[in-house]
């Protein structure tokens, strides 16, 4: 993806009619001369009684040293719809990467060579990347609707990997390692390259990534039954995994992904229709402002109740309003205003401060005059008004200040963001 390429068009059906190949299912293996040849069967007996449009089955062998090769290239004899490839390095990501950067169909899938994953679920998986519902399929055992038969063993990796992710990553996907994934070919265009794992981690890396972006992930309740003799490395593929959470996680957080090219417009939703003297945008803006709004309020109360204690409260409200202030300027730059990287971060802290010698202003003029009003000055023992009325009168005060700080934001820090957002 080159740094010019146009945004996400939004969502639309895939045109299949006359369309020769429209799914096209990869099979990673790795010496799996054993089970490979009843699996390709499998699936190719249930695809051609059920699928109905046209299909591959794409056996992509990843540096086996076992027959797996012959048996791969005797099934791609003996089935029009089945293709062989060789890659002579190892890695399952690789070898995804590889074969759905190739396939010209437009729904691309994978599942895993013991077909774990019941294959009813298939059409469940592509339906809605067809239909233009959804960008991405997964099947998950963690649904309600799921039936499992695996040991507690399994079940106890599994769940934690996915805690993990959620802790680690934020993300909200419920099964990330199940293997049986769909995605279609024009969004998988723009995830791959920006998908650095060629391992285990590759679909979770890029399930990751799309969520970040925006882009819609359907997830389908399957039946699913353990493989006893897996050749998975548990310990291996779980450091694996926790260096590329690492990794992802870093680059999320410097706004090292252009994760903005990935998003969609919104389709014809009612709700996303421009309302007059209304900007698009503003609704979201101000949820994000709220809420960092109400993070940080707390943060700067809870420092002034801390630093009251020790000193006079205009010293305490200047610091807690400044260290809030602070917070408050990255969490909006980042969540309100979606501005990723160290671009003009000094800049939009610089202005930020400009915002908060504002709210200082508001601030420590409402206790001077609640100081005043009480007959004690404000750089005195605590014989005046009582903690709670210095707390009301901040309070009262800070919410003047944040309508104006947050036109300040929108209209002078963050202009360039707001005026992006308005344009979508």
């Amino acid at each position: 993806m080159t740094a010019d390429s146009p945004p996400l068009p939004a969502r639309a059906p895939l045109p299949v009619r006359g369309h020769g190949t429209v799914l096209d299912v990869v099979i990673p293996v790795h010496n799996e001369e054993d089970d490979l040849e009843a699996c390709v069967r499998r699936l190719h007996a249930h695809l051609t009684a059920t699928f109905p449009y046209g299909f591959r089955i794409t056996v992509a062998d990843n540096a086996s040293t076992d027959r797996t090769p012959e048996v791969s290239a005797a099934l791609d004899e003996a089935f029009d719809e089945v293709t062989a490839v060789r890659l002579e390095e190892k890695g399952r990501g690789r070898a995804l990467h590889t074969v759905w950067s190739l396939s010209e169909a437009p729904v691309l899938a994978y599942m895993d060579v013991d077909l774990s994953t019941g294959l009813n679920a298939v059409l469940p998986l592509v339906a809605p990347l067809i239909s233009g519902h959804s960008d991405l399929a997964i099947g998950t055992r963690l649904a309600g609707g799921s039936r499992v038969v695996r040991g507690p063993r399994r079940e106890f990796i599994s769940r934690a990997y996915n805690v993990l992710l959620r802790t680690g990553l934020a993300a909200r996907f419920s099964d990330a390692q199940c293997g049986f994934k769909a995605v279609r070919k024009d969004v998988a265009e723009r995830l791959l390259p920006l998908v650095e794992d060629t391992g285990w981690f590759f679909d979770t890396e890029l399930l990751v990534l799309a969520e970040r972006a925006g882009l819609r992930i359907h997830e389908v309740p399957v039946d699913w039954v353990d493989d006893p003799d897996s050749s998975v490395r548990i310990v291996r593929t779980a450091a694996d995994d926790l260096r590329g959470v690492w990794r992802v996680g870093r680059a999320l957080a410097t706004g090292a992904l252009p994760l903005d090219r990935l998003r969609r417009p919104f389709g014809d939703d009612p709700r996303d229709r421009a309302v007059p003297g209304v900007p698009r945008g503003l609704a979201r803006q101000l949820l994000g402002f709220c809420v960092v709004g109400v993070l940080s309020t707390g943060f700067y109360l809870a420092l002034y109740s801390l630093l009251r204690t020790a000193t006079g409260p205009q010293t305490a409200n200047a610091v807690a309003l400044l260290l809030s202030a602070l917070a408050n300027t990255a969490a909006n730059r980042r969540l309100t205003f979606g501005v990723r990287g160290r671009d003009r971060a000094v800049r939009h802290q610089a202005q930020g401060l400009v915002v908060f010698a504002i709210g200082l202003v508001l601030t420590s003029g409402s206790l001077a005059a609640l100081h005043a009003a009480g007959g004690s000055p404000a750089h005195g023992p605590s014989h005046g008004p009582s903690h709670g009325a210095e707390l009301a009168v901040l309070v009262t005060a800070n919410l003047a200040a944040t309508v104006l700080r947050f036109l300040l934001l929108r209209a002078w820090v963050f202009p360039a963001a707001s005026a992006t957002r308005n344009d979508r």
